[in-house]
């Protein structure tokens, strides 16, 4: 019996040069996984900074359009005041007659996406209320323009 221990003692049972390659390996696949992981989470830090922007400039927007009447200086104001209350910046803001252009900027971790929106009245007239189509569809056949 020891005559065989030591024939397979000094072989090595088991111990070659592939001693050790599946820590190697456990070890690189752990690193790789992490790597995926890491960038998946940067991934989605981008999204939400994104949607944060585009959420703030929506609204700033809105709030300038709504004072645009006011003057070009108390829209952007009120722009700013929206915009900080969601944790953006007006990075741009211009009024034109009703219509307001603004974009907002968020900081979210290394990020920091801008975001351009605009808001104003609408530019045709939706028609009579309760009216079954808008204008711009065309009529029953035999009928010329749309809805009157």
């Amino acid at each position: 019996m020891r005559r065989v221990w030591r024939v397979l003692g000094s072989r090595g049972c088991g111990e070659g040069r592939d001693r050790g390659v599946a820590t190697v390996w456990v070890a690189v696949t752990t690193a790789a996984l992490c790597a995926v992981f890491a960038a998946v989470l940067a991934l989605g830090q981008v999204v939400v900074a994104r949607h944060r922007a585009g959420g703030a400039a929506d609204l700033a927007a809105l709030a300038a359009a709504d004072r645009a009447l006011r003057g070009a200086e108390a829209a952007c104001g009120a722009a700013a005041e929206v915009a900080e209350a969601q944790g953006a910046a007006v990075v741009r803001c211009a009024v034109q007659g009703e219509i307001a252009d603004v974009t907002a900027r968020v900081r979210f971790g290394p990020y920091a996406p801008e975001v351009r929106s605009r808001a104003g009245p609408p530019t045709g007239d939706p028609g009579p209320p309760g009216s079954a189509a808008p204008p711009s569809l065309p009529g029953p056949p035999g009928r010329s323009g749309g809805l009157r």
